[in-house]
């Protein structure tokens, strides 16, 4: 049985519906574009600044990134989407200081979202910023601070939050249709193998490899070039799109696709974090890391198992890379919310479906509307950012980032744990470890010579 009209009949589903098509309306009438900067000018970025561009709001003046030859496609799509002359920059402080943009979107690896996005603010540009916020969880403690600090508009790229069926499937949930949840299961599962070293090569010319570690440890080079598409297909160098699964730089699958779903409990429930984390995981498959000076392999878990303990329920993250996903019912990714009526099974490409808890009843499903390319929804949370941005405060965003490091800790935290191997208290209102000291240094880390670690 298909609910479509679940949807349509959602106060909150149709705000969000009518949302783009307004604010694009003023758009066209002329109303003041935004002065637009694109930090890290890779393959997310170009979707997110795809979107900036179709709204019609935005004029787009800088692009920056320390590898030189993002630029070539990045110029193609400006060209195509408004026409404009942006100018380019490699350092994220010249282009901020040169150009004073009114919105800058960063699209950089995980580790640099944190400089950038406080630099931004304090330059007085709105940030639309990729998430996880930040590498750890102190970075993301000063990002909020500084957004505070300045009164700026600042979004994070959890789209999720404003795509319909996520909008109509948290409705449904809310409305009790589900029953009391008890436990939520959030997965990520893909296919995969062992992993081969990959040798160290060349820095090419155009990457300022130096300036792309940053903050983060100076790792040798073993990756590839971003203007070939096939480049770094399954056993990824680290740049460009391989840092996920390199901890200098990300925080695995649980730090990339964690994110979301963790974000979808804390979004649906209402709940702000949880009181104990543990977690545990490895190699077993992907095999013994390997960091020399001659090759290296990457060194996150091929499979996490995560627990996070609510005063109401309890959560657990499970990701595998190895195996596929072929049994579970609908998708290999998202998360399920186990209620005393059914269960919930909040997807992505194939939208939700809630199985009663009584076989006779039939199943309801909610079919999604995503974006292409990639299958997602940047453009109603591009829109809903524009429109916090013109209420001059009197509306924050969706996934305004005050709400988006809650569910980037969950992640962290979960990374935190497996690390220290063992399971933690967490005093959220605080964001300290309880009764555990040698764990709570890992809530920041130390900067490479050369870069100061944000204040929060």
């Amino acid at each position: 049985m298909n609910r479509r009209t679940f949807l349509q009949n959602s106060a909150t589903a149709a705000t969000l519906a009518a949302l783009p098509f307004s604010i694009q309306a003023a758009d066209r009438a002329g109303a003041k574009k935004f002065r637009t900067a694109l930090i890290g000018c890779g393959w997310w970025g170009n979707n997110i600044l795809r979107e900036a561009m179709a709204s019609g709001a935005c004029e787009v003046v800088a692009l920056c990134d320390v590898d030189a030859r993002q630029f070539e496609a990045t110029l193609k799509h400006v060209a195509a989407g408004t026409g404009d002359s942006p100018k380019l920059f490699k350092d994220y402080r010249e282009c901020l200081a040169a150009m004073k943009p009114d919105i800058a979107i960063i699209g950089t690896p995980d580790h640099w979202h944190a400089l950038p996005m406080i630099a931004a603010v304090k330059a007085g540009a709105h940030v639309y910023v990729e998430k996880p916020i930040g590498h750890t969880v102190m970075e993301g403690r000063a990002m909020v601070n500084a957004a505070r600090a300045t009164g700026r508009v600042v979004q994070v790229g959890t789209h999720r939050r404003i795509s319909p069926h996520n909008v109509s499937g948290r409705d449904f949930i809310r409305s009790g249709k589900a029953g009391e949840i008890g436990m939520v299961r959030c997965f990520v599962n893909y296919g995969g193998g062992p992993e081969k070293p990959l040798p160290t090569v060349a820095v090419p010319k155009e990457l300022d490899w130096d300036m792309w570690c940053g903050p983060a440890p100076l790792r040798p080079f073993n990756g590839g070039d971003p203007r070939t598409p096939t480049q770094g297909a399954g056993n990824r160098g680290i740049h460009p799109r391989g840092f996920r699964n390199y901890l200098d730089y990300a925080n695995g699958t649980l730090g990339d696709w964690g994110i979301h779903w963790l974000d979808q409990v804390l979004w649906v429930t209402g709940e702000k974090y949880p009181k104990r984390i543990f977690s545990s995981g490895g190699r077993p498959i992907a095999g013994p890391v390997v960091a020399t000076a001659s090759e290296q392999t990457t060194d996150a878990p091929d499979h996490q198992v995560a627990t996070y303990a609510f005063d109401k329920f309890t959560v657990q993250w499970e990701h595998r890379r190895f195996a596929a996903n072929n049994t579970d019912k609908g998708e290999n990714v998202g998360c399920y919310f186990y209620g005393t009526k059914g269960i919930f099974h909040m997807g992505w490409q194939k939208g939700w479906t809630f199985y009663p808890t009584d076989a006779r009843q039939p199943a309801i499903t909610e079919e999604p509307k995503l974006n292409s390319p990639d299958s997602q929804n940047i453009k109603e949370l591009f829109a809903d950012f524009l429109a916090a941005i013109r209420s001059d405060g009197k509306i924050k965003p969706v996934c305004d980032i005050g709400e988006i490091h809650l569910s980037t800790n969950m992640a962290l935290l979960g990374m935190l744990s497996l690390k220290h191997g063992k399971s933690i208290e967490w005093d959220g209102a605080k964001e300290q470890i309880i009764g555990d000291p040698a764990a709570n240094k890992l809530l920041r880390r130390e900067y490479r010579k050369g870069y100061e670690y944000p204040k929060g």
